[in-house]
């Protein structure tokens, strides 16, 4: 039985494969595929893996988490899985810790390592989902400020554009984290709008396609911030109707650029560490370097609003 790990990461539309799964559970389970998202792995099925202050009653958490992991996992394979999904961003690590050190990611080894441990090195597969930084970095700093209202500083800004971290480091600790697992790369450029496309690569399953646009939990664009926050801050905002990109001309530049050499190097094989999967629907082969990462970059017309219903493509909510 495939053991397939689908750790995100954050604001790479998680959610939206998430919800695909969720929807598509029993048609799913019909070629022997099990799932299981945030609704699982956040209220028990992951307790006692990740490090944090211990429960004082003595017990090993890590062994707990082990033995109720392999049963799970036993009772699935009995029952003819062929295949079973987890799916949580927060397996790679938290979001806000990503924010508040202004680097991508730099728990992830840690995490991922406790995560192997406690499946018992049954792991076979990891989805990793990137995008270009300076689209990552604003979507994530957006949901910040509508939520806990904090405007990040030019500090944090210049922190982040100047940190030499990248999605390269982020698949090099996967790597070394989970050695016995077949990494797979999946460009939130391409993929967005794909979760069966994404389900299909990483089983070998012909995953049911979704109808109309599937996009969950995107960023507000900027006249919703404006309605969302208190005067004080909207009036901080920058004018128009896109996207909120707090970064300078030249920190975005920078970020761009960082990302153009990821999409090299994984372009390239990754030095074997892991692949970046295509796009199935491209008609005509790419082999020019410089153009399969140009057709990574962001797409204006990949951004949709809040909520989109996944059967009409129609606006479902403004909030």
């Amino acid at each position: 039985m495939k053991v397939i790990l689908h750790i995100g990461a954050h604001r790479c539309a998680t959610r939206s494969f998430q919800k695909y799964m969720a929807r598509k559970g029993d048609h799913l389970a019909q070629y022997g595929l099990a799932c299981m998202g945030p609704e699982r792995t956040r209220t028990g099925f992951l307790h006692g893996i990740q490090p944090g202050a211990a429960a004082v009653t003595g017990r090993d958490l890590m062994k707990r988490a082990q033995g109720r992991i392999s049963l799970h996992l036993g009772a699935l394979q009995q029952a003819g899985t062929a295949a079973v999904v987890i799916s949580d961003a927060n397996m790679l690590g938290p979001l806000e810790q990503t924010l508040s050190l202004g680097q991508l990611y730099p728990g992830a080894g840690e995490h991922l390592s406790r995560l192997d441990h406690a499946f018992s090195g049954k792991i076979t597969d990891v989805m990793l989902n990137i995008r270009s930084p300076e689209v990552f970095w604003a979507s994530a700093l957006s949901v910040r400020l509508e939520h806990s209202q904090r405007m990040s500083n030019g500090s944090l800004l210049s922190h982040i554009a100047s940190s030499p971290r990248s999605w390269r480091d982020v698949i090099q600790d996967l790597y070394c984290a989970i050695p016995g697992a077949r990494i797979r790369v999946f460009a939130h450029e391409v993929f967005a709008s794909q979760p069966e496309a994404q389900l299909s690569a990483v089983t070998g399953v012909d995953c049911p396609a979704v109808r109309g646009s599937f996009r969950l939990n995107a960023s507000a664009k900027l006249p919703e911030l404006r309605c969302d926050l208190p005067p004080r801050l909207s009036a901080l905002l920058p004018d128009g109707d896109g996207r909120w990109m707090p970064f300078s001309a030249e920190e975005a530049a920078r970020l761009r650029e960082s990302y153009y050499d990821d999409m090299m190097w994984l372009v390239a094989g990754a030095d074997g560490l892991a692949e970046l999967v295509e796009d199935p629907n491209k008609s005509d082969a790419v082999t020019d370097n410089n153009n399969v990462a140009a057709e990574r970059m962001p797409q204006d017309d990949l951004t949709r609003g809040q909520l989109h219903d996944p059967d009409t493509g129609r606006l479902a909510g403004a909030g």
